[in-house]
């Protein structure tokens, strides 16, 4: 399988620039894929450069760039820390993490991550881990799935939605595709193309809890990256960036509290290098349609 099928990296020459890469540097590609950021990254790395990869995912793995310089990780980023460490790699010149899901995930039909093909609902990234769609849909109960369809998913009646699943699910088990799909066609709103991936990505984020995973991954990267090291981000999803967004500004996730009477401001963990994200260029537009809803985000360490 070639490597254009398996995955175009986004945003690919933006990323490579505004990551600044020293050629003595060692940095971490937090979501290998298709390789094909970790390639570029490492066309401007010299000999004593050091790329550090991290994938979950069995079909990466076997996609690995075989080089002395490049450390494969077989774990999800939220270890970022832990195997930098053990690595020995405790301080890093730069972080890439490109959220969207590999496509070639989505075309593997076995996964069960597209309503395009038959399958069981697994969705699984790492297929060591226990929890499925499956699982999701037969045991949460009401109100934690219309939160994960409204919160994730953006799903118009997530209410209606989860009550339908709960309501239903005694005497007709969703073990695969077809039969999720068979027990809430009837309430399909709107385009059902566009409703079923909506409902499709809610699962997803929540069998893999994507959300965790990168806060996780932002808070260590703080701690790992040098002063004048970079972190890039590209997110596909408007609670992913809202995440990021929030986390470079003030390297947290709560909501800052402007207190009029504070005397000194908090020293900024990130200064921003994109003020705004930057997006897909009409060229990329045409020949990869994936870069649409892409935002890439870069931020400096201070200090």
């Amino acid at each position: 399988m070639g490597e254009q099928q398996y995955h175009l990296p986004v945003l690919l020459q933006e990323t490579i620039t505004l990551l600044n890469i020293h050629p003595e540097g060692i940095y971490v590609d937090a979501t290998f894929g298709g390789g094909g950021h970790a390639k570029a990254i490492l066309e401007k790395l010299g000999e004593k450069g050091r790329l550090i990869v991290f994938d979950q995912d069995e079909d990466a793995y076997r996609n690995r760039i075989i080089d002395e310089r490049v450390t494969f990780v077989q774990q999800n980023f939220r270890h970022l820390q832990r195997f930098l460490k053990f690595h020995k790699a405790e301080q890093v010149d730069g972080i890439l993490a490109d959220l969207g899901v590999s496509s070639h995930q989505f075309d593997t039909a076995e996964r069960g991550f597209s309503t395009r093909f038959e399958g069981d609902l697994d969705m699984r990234m790492d297929t060591r881990t226990t929890l499925t769609a499956a699982q999701i849909l037969a045991t949460w109960g009401e109100a934690r799935l219309q939160l994960i369809f409204q919160e994730y998913g953006e799903v118009t009646n997530a209410k209606t939605l989860a009550q339908t699943i709960v309501k239903l699910r005694k005497a007709h088990p969703m073990r695969t595709i077809t039969d999720f799909k068979a027990v809430i066609q009837p309430i399909v709103k709107g385009n059902p193309q566009k409703y079923l991936a909506q409902v499709f990505q809610a699962l997803r984020i929540a069998v893999n809890d994507e959300l965790g995973a990168l806060k996780d991954l932002l808070t260590q990267s703080a701690n790992v990256l040098k002063p004048g090291g970079r972190l890039a981000t590209i997110t596909f999803h408007s609670l992913e960036d809202r995440l990021v967004k929030g986390f470079m500004k003030t390297g947290s996730f709560e909501e800052a509290q402007e207190d009029p009477f504070a005397m000194e401001t908090p020293p900024k963990l990130f200064r921003l290098i994109t003020k705004k994200p930057v997006t897909a260029s009409d060229a990329e537009l045409k020949i990869n349609s994936r870069s649409r809803s892409a935002k890439l985000r870069v931020a400096e360490k201070t200090s």
